[in-house]
């Protein structure tokens, strides 16, 4: 799943970016699928973080020839103005949610070993069947090797992980008890690690709605650590949130703290030690009280 024209997109585009201003891109490459390819071209999805509190990420989608990838690729992460020639290219795709199944057995050869039948089942008995609704694909590493087979679920930006076949229906289709997803669910990438971990709780208690609401959460206090590579022992965080019209507002705040730890080895298929590495759950965790927007 490699490509060399990510070198220069990477080096020239993303990690630039990155150190000047910040800004965390994760590139990830799609294994080619004939049913939705077009030879000669490239498929390019970009997926942008709206300001303030949101539900799910803005996408774009092109397909290319191949040899405009790197314009491209320039034109929506540094010259916006350089999009309007790309307009011939881009597809009509805002209401198609789109599964990336990690399947990167060169990384990690646990991803590959369990991931490609989630893939396979995901594409042949959901995709197949959704009217265009939904799509599946083989997917490059996008972190977690210990959670393999992993998953993301776009536009929203969720992260799963341990997948089992029979928790997929649930997964897809969102028919059933939330707490049943509990153990799959790694967390939502628009918030950072301590706050994914609060988020899920609140998810437990909430229910289907609250990943529709619009959300921004905030590290608000955190212990402190001996170096950069430790895990702090507790964080405090707070998630606020509004109902899709602005309706209803309100926040969470939660404490994070070390529960215990557990040795797991980060990677699969490689001589490597296992290591010890914390585990957390959320020890306190208050819902302020909602405010109705349209009150008197």
């Amino acid at each position: 799943m490699d490509h060399p024209i990510l070198h220069p997109i990477y080096h020239d585009l993303i990690k630039p970016l990155h150190e000047n201003h910040g800004l965390w891109i994760r590139p990830l490459l799609i294994a080619p699928d004939w049913d939705y390819s077009i030879p000669g071209h490239t498929r390019i999805l970009y997926y942008h973080r709206p300001a303030g509190l949101f539900a799910q990420f803005e996408k774009q989608e092109f397909i290319v020839p191949t040899d405009q990838i790197f314009p491209l690729a320039a034109a929506l992460l540094q010259q916006p103005d350089q999009l309007p020639q790309f307009e011939a290219y881009r597809q009509e795709t805002s209401h198609i949610r789109e599964l990336m199944v990690c399947t990167h057995g060169n990384v990690d050869v646990a991803c590959a070993r369990f991931g490609f039948p989630i893939y396979e089942q995901l594409r042949n008995d959901y995709a197949a069947n959704s009217e265009g609704k939904l799509r599946v694909w083989r997917c490059s590493h996008f972190g977690g090797h210990v959670f393999a087979p992993t998953l993301v679920d776009l536009p929203e930006g969720r992260y799963w992980g341990h997948l089992e076949p029979e928790m997929l229906d649930l997964l897809v289709h969102r028919n059933g008890s939330v707490a049943d997803l509990r153990s799959f669910y790694r967390g939502w990438c628009g918030l950072k690690q301590f706050e994914q971990i609060a988020e899920r709780e609140i998810w437990m208690q909430e229910g289907w709605n609250w990943l529709n609401y619009l959300k921004r959460g905030a590290t608000t206090a955190i212990a402190p650590t001996h170096n950069e590579d430790e895990e702090a022992d507790w964080a405090e965080v707070r998630i606020e949130y509004a109902s899709p019209d602005g309706g209803i507002q309100g926040a969470y705040e939660a404490r994070v703290e070390v529960c215990g730890t557990v040795m797991t080895q980060w990677r699969s298929g490689i001589d490597q030690p296992v290591e010890e590495t914390k585990q957390y759950r959320v020890s306190q965790l208050i819902k302020q009280t909602p405010v109705a927007q349209n009150s008197v």
